[in-house]
């Protein structure tokens, strides 16, 4: 039987532990805070099929095959059903990058059928478009089925060092103990670089901050346009490259709930060398920038925010989405930005990557997945 370790329990690291067990492996999950309390917190992430990266859309199409499977191994729903939306010039290149997909349903919107499905937004007469087996990833639930499957294989233990000691012998030290194991995967996220600099592999991950802000559903008469929409359909995700509202690369998506709405910009600010933040003000400013385009694009929400998340970004130098794997004699380090929605597919990967030493697919960080321009 193999002896794995994974660090960090996020939902790429939660899934990749769920992954080895059902492969016979004896495996411990090591994380120092509460499981998905991370780069993966909030309520609500977008799961979206559009990339510039045709393999990366590939590995996104089997992802949201395995979102299902998990439905219905929890018993839960974790995609909602509503679809993703977006708007923009960049809408007829998602369309023509998705069209060699036969298994993802997209389709232009018109400015009505806009307006029915997502009546939060403003006049809104540009491209847009829907992605049908889009929606808002329950990410609560996610990691609490996920966490609730772990149970007993779970450590709660700060990590401070990973090193390889011999064939099949992977060191990894925390606070309070030292174990070796055939297999360690890294998916801690920010320490995910150190750790793996540390067993001499090298990350080229850029560290910055991120805020995104959760608001209230206006209530019903007081959204422009009429009441504010009811439960009959849920509400699709959002991602806005228009700049018609003062900001690009706005996404944004529905709580559970249907009563509130969680809206981010694709922006962040920087670290230091340090891990600190080079300054501190840039994170509230981005919590303004965010309300203002709020006030201007979402008229049917409350602009003041009911809730912040604060999470640090770890991106890759070939693009937005980009998304590698490093492996070595029994060490694999998994970096990359925007991975919620690909985490059933990456914990795949992850474990074939620990049980037969070959990092499936694209995902060698060589191949430099997700790139931008495709």
């Amino acid at each position: 039987m193999t002896r794995a370790a994974v660090v960090g329990a996020g939902i790429v690291g939660l899934a990749t532990a769920h992954a080895l067990q059902a492969r016979g492996a004896d495996v411990t999950v090591y994380e120092s805070g509460p499981p998905g309390g991370g780069q993966s917190a909030g309520q609500s992430r977008i799961f979206r099929h559009a990339h510039e990266d045709p393999r990366l859309i590939a590995l996104v199409v089997r992802s949201r095959s395995l979102w299902r499977a998990w439905e219905h191994e929890f018993g839960t729903e974790l995609v909602s059903p509503d679809g993703a939306v977006a708007i923009g010039d960049g809408v007829e290149d998602k369309l023509r990058t998705l069209a060699p997909f036969d298994d993802v349903p997209v389709r232009r919107l018109s400015p009505d059928e806009l307006h029915e499905r997502l009546p939060l937004l403003a006049g809104w007469t540009g491209p847009a478009m829907l992605d049908v087996h889009g929606g808002a990833i329950r990410t609560l639930a996610a990691v609490a089925a996920l966490t609730h499957r772990l149970e007993g294989s779970l450590l709660r233990e700060h990590v401070l060092s990973v090193r390889r000691t011999g064939p099949r012998s992977t060191e990894v030290r925390t606070g309070t103990g030292c174990e070796s194991y055939d297999h360690v995967v890294l998916c801690a996220g920010r320490g995910t670089a150190p750790l793996a600099r540390g067993a001499g592999l090298e990350l080229p991950v850029e560290l910055g901050a991120h805020v995104r802000l959760t608001f209230a559903l206006a209530p019903a008469g007081e959204a422009p346009g009429g009441p504010a929409p009811g439960a009959a359909r849920g509400l699709p995700t959002l991602q806005d490259g228009s700049g018609d509202f003062g900001e690009t690369g706005v996404y944004a998506a529905p709580y559970p709930d249907g009563r509130h709405y969680s809206v981010g910009l694709s922006a962040d600010t920087p670290a230091r060398a340090d891990g600190g933040l080079a300054d501190p003000a840039e994170l509230a400013a981005l919590a303004d920038r965010t309300v203002a385009y709020v006030r201007r694009a979402l008229p049917g929400l409350d602009p003041r925010p009911v809730d912040h998340v604060h999470c640090w970004v770890t991106r890759l130098p070939w693009g937005e989405d980009g998304v590698g794997v490093w492996s070595e004699d029994g060490l694999t380090a998994l970096a990359g930005h925007n991975l919620f929605k690909q985490a059933p597919a990456l914990g795949e990967a992850l474990v074939e990557t620990a049980l037969t030493g070959v990092v499936p697919g694209h995902l060698r960080h060589e191949e430099r997945l997700g790139r931008a321009g495709g």
